[in-house]
């Protein structure tokens, strides 16, 4: 049975799919909220927000996907990254979730990823449960209703978190399974509910599919100055670095929290939606993404409320840290209605440093830039993955590893070429801890943080007096105004200067290691660049 807001002439029996219960095609948010009460997936919180939680999964399972390795990829895909699924494996999966489908209820979400026509992919995603059509369609781009009768997909999803892999049989690692199969265009997704695996596994999509294009995908937000598109910035960065927050200035135009690319035409969202991470969010630091999780249609996941009033219990963390909320982008009040921006003139690469190292803020030349682009360095904060539950150290080259089919340098080459293009200025900003390593520092002071970037966006900064850091070379303000200066000198900010040395030697150490790897690929002068 065939139900839905339009129902489109490419059904889902046309793909092989048959024998269902009953199909929703592109229900509306309201369909879907009231679709997903019934099921019991969730419950109706303050303002209309549906509230949810996902299982045992409450991040993605990096581990857990794979790449078929079929003839047309096998040249191009950075296999040490991918973990490879042979297409037998690939294909007795999806027979064995086609057959676990049957009989049952499924909501099908056509939408577009891009917010540039001439470099949109079309996607279909197919899921068990009502809230990720919801999510899903926060998180990519609406089409309007005349659009749908003819979509006609580039890729499908297909998600059922009740379905449970096989191993021996699968040829993947565990009863949870993300596998991606770009000869087929097809994605299969089982044994998780956190919703987080199909948006990823469209902007993984988009990074094999764009650069070919000689388009630079992008795990980035991005604003720009009001009136002016020109004066774009993009804010590099993994999970929990501050792409949401620090992009959400009400002071500028937000173009979107996490994914774009760069195009000969300027950057554009892949999304049409944000999510952001809830732990310890209040209202009068982050009003506007306070205000979303109590808007209709908001999936706020995993997080604890008060049975009776509904209250949300923003540091209530013992379901996960990594809470979320997801929301249409136009529930930010400065939000671009285009989600184009133009090439960036300033490029903000985030870092989160658990050492308590890195300076709040470094300029750094295009050769320095390209260092820390392919180095990716950050800590991972506990929650976003499976297993982390502190802050951990890591390497995650161009700042999302996980989500890159290709070869680092294939990114970064295109980046090193569009920098020199449009001569962006470029930033690393840390939003990780001072006076200390973790356990005994504190966070970045998020007001800091955003005086420097005002600083860095308004030009102003560049007319500061600079210092050289003699770790890693690059030139660091001595004087900012509405910031103390000691927070401007790491080592000041310790209180045992010899422990302060030895961190620091250990950080250069890690990166001197970490970029080995990429010594053969990149040229002369970011090998020069790579330490001061």
């Amino acid at each position: 049975m065939s139900i839905g807001r339009v129902n489109p002439t490419n059904r889902l029996e046309d793909q092989g799919i048959s024998g269902l219960g009953n199909v929703y095609y592109n229900l509306i948010e309201p369909a879907l909220v009231e679709s997903a009460l019934q099921r019991g997936e969730g419950t109706l919180g303050k303002g209309g927000a549906f509230y949810c939680t996902t299982g045992s999964h409450t991040g993605r399972s990096p581990k857990d996907k794979f790449v078929v390795r079929t003839p047309g990829v096998e040249d191009s895909i950075w296999w040490d990254n991918n973990a490879p699924m042979s297409p037998d494996h690939f294909d007795i999966l999806h027979t064995d979730m086609i057959a676990h489908m049957k009989g049952k209820d499924y909501f099908v979400q056509d939408l577009y990823a891009g917010a540039d026509a001439e470099e949109r992919l079309d996607v279909r995603v197919v899921t068990e449960l009502a809230w990720h059509g919801l999510f899903i369609r926060h998180m990519l781009r609406r089409p309007e209703a005349s659009e749908l009768e003819a979509f006609q997909q580039d890729f499908t999803i297909i998600n059922c978190p009740t379905f449970k892999a096989d191993p021996s049989r699968h040829g993947c690692r565990s009863e949870t399974v993300i596998a991606m199969n770009f000869e087929k265009k097809l994605i299969l997704i089982a044994n998780t509910a956190y919703a987080g695996e199909n948006k990823k596994s469209v902007f993984t999509l988009l990074n094999y599919i764009l650069p070919g294009k000689g388009v630079m995908a992008m795990h980035c937000s991005a604003n720009h100055a009001i009136g002016n598109e020109d004066d774009t910035a993009i804010f590099f960065g993994l999970s929990g670095t501050g792409k949401t927050t620090l992009s959400a200035d009400p002071s500028r135009i937000l173009i979107g929290d996490d994914e774009h690319g760069w195009s000969d035409r300027g950057t554009f969202n892949f999304e049409g939606g944000c999510y952001a991470k809830t732990i310890n969010l209040n209202a009068e630091a982050e009003p506007e993404i306070y205000a979303t999780c109590s808007k209709f249609g908001t999936v706020v996941e995993n997080m604890v409320f008060d049975a009776d009033t509904l209250e949300l219990d923003f540091e209530d963390n013992s379901i996960t840290d990594n809470m979320r909320c997801a929301y249409p982008l136009d529930y930010i009040s400065n939000a671009s209605e285009s989600s184009l921006g133009g090439h960036p003139k300033n490029i903000i690469m985030l870092t989160c440093d658990a050492y308590g190292v890195l300076p709040p803020i470094s300029r750094l030349t295009p050769a320095q830039a390209m260092y820390h682009f392919l180095s990716g360095f950050t800590s991972k904060t506990p929650g976003t993955e499976v297993g982390i539950v502190e802050p951990t150290p890591t390497f995650s080259t161009c700042f999302g590893a996980p989500f890159m089919p290709r070869r680092p340098e294939v990114y970064g080459k295109l980046l090193q070429a569009k920098i020199a293009e449009f001569g962006s200025s470029c930033w690393l900003v840390n939003t990780g801890w001072t006076g200390g390593a973790f356990g005994t520092g504190k966070r970045m002071p998020i007001k800091a943080t955003r005086a420097l970037l005002t600083a860095a966006l308004d030009g102003s900064l560049n007319t500061a007096e600079f210092r050289k850091d003699p770790n890693f070379g690059f030139d660091v303000p001595v004087s900012v105004e509405g910031v103390d200066d000691t927070l401007l000198n790491p080592r000041d900010t310790w209180t045992d200067k010899a422990a302060y040395d030895a961190q620091a030697a250990k950080l250069v150490g890690m990166f001197c290691d970490n970029f080995a790897q990429y010594v053969p690929f990149i040229d002369e002068d970011v090998k020069a660049a790579a330490i001061g």
